[in-house]
């Protein structure tokens, strides 16, 4: 999508300087160099708008930027929640995050806060920028509702990070007004996180986007889910909005399942776990939103997650070992659950020699949630070495266990809501209790851990640990309070300054105006 658009851009700018014609010496001289447009020379065209949209779209995949020596910048999110651990212990910012001890220095921090402005600053300009080109209404449309949801993205990342942040929604220069913005309360960063879920609903509407982009590109499919799950966060921990945004959450998500529901071949869960991780159906199906990952740009971001030292991939023995699942994630399973069968779920205890050589025996578990077997290679089948595959962002599986979990907090577990958890566990080919067996509390919890096992390794586990103040305890499959849980993989303690990151120490440095750091992190 990013080359596409850039192509036409360059074709646009070239095939501008042939239709001039013949030009003086002096004409040429004065003419402004192309490498040189400024904001207000630049977005005046449809092929404009459609560029920098683009840009934010790219500037997503901060996510997968690697961060130091066998790290990369997804690993905040995983080494946080006590399901993954590492073999190599080389990454001293990543072993940090391991031991709950990061500040504002650890790298992780300070990319997550750079990647996210970045991507709020390009948001702002698409939304500043395009209302004035003249260009048919319903790409307008297209591109504002997708820029508004970007920004919200990135929001909504954002405020559960560090609570209160600046707050944003003009593209800013040295003369800003606000170039040292302060502070806004988490509350009015969510009401603009639901102010811009909302517009951009009315907008794909106005374009008639599709429920899923095949392309990649945003659907409403992806806006009503993104808005479900704000309203889910936000009935929780710390605005604790409770049972109105409980309802606003269920609600919004039950539009997609009756959608799906009508459409099953628009709008699903695959059959099979296996085809979460196949290339040739991304952006589809159960795929609502995903970060677009391909070599001609840049390749999946996900080798510090599968490879581990043994010869699995193409490339022989290699790989790095940092973000590993934990022996006692792993076992947390119940008996029997798809999930955890070798090379058919969410993780792989042998692999084939070289990618497509003899099986052999890893030892462990590791997680295959995202292996790409066609980069990698198969049993008898040589790896293409091109990773092509994306990094799931919104699956329809989240949807389901969230319209579940939201409309039990209404007051006890619906059909409905029983139907939308047996459906998760079904493909987990596990047998689900009967509806009159559970109380509004446990179902609760029976969500929750189906939430742990079917949404791990996607960067969602830490804020459903920080919404529910409240963490998987995966010995005795019950639930500790957040503040006092100790982490496996570390016998590290959570403690109340971890519901927040620290802000990054060069960004208080450059800005006083922000003031204090988080509670409980040095200055």
């Amino acid at each position: 999508m990013t080359l596409s658009i850039h192509k036409k851009l360059s074709t646009l700018l070239l095939g501008t300087t042939l239709l001039l014609g013949p030009t003086s010496c002096s004409d040429f001289l004065s003419e402004t160099a192309p490498s040189n447009l400024t904001a207000s020379e630049f977005y005046t065209l449809p092929d404009h708008a459609e560029a920098a949209i683009a840009s934010v779209y790219a500037d997503l995949r901060f996510v997968g930027n690697g961060n130091g020596i066998f790290s990369s910048n997804w690993q905040l999110l995983e080494a946080l929640t006590g399901t993954t651990t590492t073999e190599t212990a080389q990454n001293s910012d990543l072993n940090n995050l391991y031991s709950l001890v990061q500040d504002g220095n650890t790298g992780h921090v300070v990319a997550w806060w750079n990647g996210l402005y970045r991507v709020i600053a390009q948001a702002n300009l698409v939304l500043d920028k395009v209302p004035g080109i003249t260009m048919p209404a319903t790409q307008k449309a297209k591109i504002l509702a997708e820029a508004r949801f970007l920004r919200a993205w990135a929001y909504l990342h954002a405020v559960r990070l560090w609570g209160d942040i600046p707050l944003i929604t003009k593209p800013q220069a040295i003369y800003s007004d606000d170039f040292q913005p302060t502070r806004a309360p988490q509350a009015q960063v969510y009401d603009l996180i639901v102010a811009d879920m909302v517009e951009a609903e009315k907008l794909a509407t106005t374009a008639n986007l599709p429920w899923i982009d095949g392309s990649g590109r945003v659907g409403m499919g992806a806006i009503k889910a993104q808005l479900a799950r704000a309203y889910l966060t936000m009935a929780g921990f710390p605005l604790s909005k409770g049972a109105s945004h409980y309802k606003l959450a269920a609600d919004k998500a039950f539009e997609i399942i009756t959608y799906a529901n009508a459409n099953p071949g628009v709008i699903n869960l695959f059959p099979t776990y296996l085809e979460v991780h196949r290339e040739n159906l991304e952006n589809r199906i159960e795929h609502l939103f995903s970060l677009q990952y391909n070599t001609a740009v840049a390749a999946n971001p996900m080798d510090n997650m599968y490879p581990n030292f043994q010869a699995v991939t193409y490339a022989g023995q290699g790989g790095t070992g940092s973000t590993v699942p934990t022996s006692s994630f792993y076992e947390s399973f119940e008996a029997g659950d798809l999930r955890t069968k070798d090379q058919e779920g969410w993780f792989y205890t042998t692999y084939f020699t070289n990618g497509n050589g003899a099986r052999f025996n890893l030892g462990k578990p590791y997680i295959f949630k995202h292996f790409n077997v066609i980069a990698n290679g198969t049993s008898g089948v040589a790896g293409t070495r091109l990773n092509n595959l994306n990094v799931p962002q919104i699956r329809y599986a989240e949807v389901l266990l969230l319209f579940a979990e939201a409309q039990n907090e209404l007051g006890a577990p619906t059909q409905a809501a029983y139907d939308a958890y047996k459906r998760i566990r079904d493909r987990a080919k596990l047998t689900t209790p009967a509806l009159s067996t559970f109380s509004q509390a446990s179902f609760r919890e029976a969500v929750w851990r189906e939430r742990w096992w079917e949404l791990c390794f996607e960067q969602i586990t830490w804020y459903d640990m920080v919404r529910l103040r409240k963490v998987f305890n995966e010995k005795t499959k019950g639930f500790d309070n957040f503040v006092g849980h100790v982490n496996l993989n570390s016998n590290a303690t959570l403690q109340e300054k971890h519901l927040l990151l620290p802000i990054p120490r060069q960004e208080l440095l450059n800005n006083p105006n922000l003031k204090d750091q988080n509670p409980g992190y040095p200055k």
